[in-house]
């Protein structure tokens, strides 16, 4: 079974990958270990993909980085401590979570997620090239 569990590490890797909201992805020392490619792009003018490794904390202001340790530490003091919501940016419409990433319980980092708000503008089952 661990096997398999493991196996599934390539379908999560394409489940974040595919997301069109930036996902960064951090371990509890606060390094960014993670970027999807949306978290590239729209994090370019700051480094893009160079930002992996750093520290999340050093890409924030001394107030905003004291309410990340103060989010982690709430995360940390009890397994029902998810998620928390840290702010909207109004001019992309999209509302920013802090989610705990948990094994088995155990806090072992989280990460940054954006849910934009827009309306969808794709067409329904639009596939351009498509046969059907």
């Amino acid at each position: 079974m661990s096997e398999k569990k493991n196996s599934y590490g390539i379908f999560y890797k394409s489940i974040v990958d595919q997301d069109r909201c930036p996902i960064v992805i951090c371990n509890l020392q606060h390094e960014i270990i993670y970027m999807n490619p949306a978290a590239v792009e729209n994090y370019a003018r700051r480094g893009g993909e160079k930002l992996i490794g750093r520290s999340l904390l050093d890409c924030h202001n001394p107030e905003s980085a004291e309410k990340i340790k103060r989010v982690t530490d709430w995360f940390a003091s009890d397994e029902s401590h998810n998620i928390v919501y840290t702010f909207h940016n109004e001019k992309q419409n999209k509302d920013v979570y802090m989610v705990a990433l948990r094994d088995n319980g155990r806090l072992i980092g989280y990460y940054e997620k954006h849910e934009c708000r827009n309306l969808e503008t794709m067409k329904k089952y639009d596939m351009p090239g498509s046969v059907y």
